[in-house]
């Protein structure tokens, strides 16, 4: 089944929602510029009251947050990590030395792309991935990797400036051939941008992509979740699935 993933969390109400709904996950964007940014105490609070079979996903951007800071003072089971003009999340953070019993048992680290950066040429991206398919395959015998560690990337539509959450969708069919490329090399491709619960199977039968991440189609209005729209999407998801699966 594809993944699904409800961004953009600022309240337990919503959270729940998109729980009771079947998400996969839930997200929490500490980036201050955000209609949807959320303190570390309010995230704390929210994940606390959620189910452990749910992937709770801390999004960041540039460097106003340290992610594993962040992560183990909340409770997260992942991050989401984004270019943006302040350069990659975390990379300018004073990161804690941690050791592995810390992170989450599934913990899982996705890195967000927003596709605007590469302009109308996806082959930058197809490189890129494929060197990082060519890396996995390099790891010595015995030496493992837990899975959704450094294996799963998000696509979105975004820019330096605003890095997702713009409501607008990228040329799905344009990326086709990135995403057979991910697939074959055992990479997995979150899409996001712009999905609503009208157009997301469409994004799924273009792309057949591992997961898919939704924050403003799901709104009623920035920051706050839209109950019948978010249950549209998981609904419209799990439909498509059933067809093409």
């Amino acid at each position: 089944m594809t993944w699904v993933k409800i961004c953009g969390m600022t309240n337990l109400e919503d959270a729940l929602v998109a729980v009771e709904a079947g998400a996969d996950a839930v997200g929490f964007v500490f980036y201050e510029k955000s209609p949807r940014c959320v303190s570390v105490e309010t995230a704390r609070e929210i994940v606390k009251k959620l189910p452990e079979s749910v992937e709770k996903i801390g999004v960041f951007v540039g460097s106003d947050e340290d992610p594993l800071n962040v992560l183990l003072q909340t409770g997260l089971t992942g991050t989401q990590c984004y270019i943006s003009a302040e350069g990659v999340a975390g990379s300018n953070a004073s990161h804690k030395a941690i050791g592995g019993a810390c992170v989450p048992p599934l913990f899982r680290s996705l890195m967000a792309l927003p596709i605007s950066l590469f302009g109308e040429d996806v082959s930058q991206i197809e490189r890129m991935m494929a060197g990082f398919a060519e890396s996995k395959k390099k790891i010595p015998n015995g030496v493992s990797i837990p899975e959704g560690f450094l294996d799963t990337f998000l696509l979105d539509s975004g820019n330096l400036r605003q890095p997702g959450g713009t409501g607008h969708p990228f040329d799905w069919k344009k990326a086709r051939t990135l995403s057979e490329g991910m697939r074959n090399g055992g990479l997995k491709l979150v899409v996001a941008g712009g999905l609503t619960p009208q157009n997301v199977g469409e994004a799924i039968e273009i792309l057949q992509p591992w997961g898919v991440d939704v924050v403003s189609g799901v709104e009623a209005e920035p920051g706050k979740k839209d109950a019948e729209k978010v249950r549209a999407f998981v609904r419209a998801v799990r439909e498509i699935d059933r067809r093409v699966g």
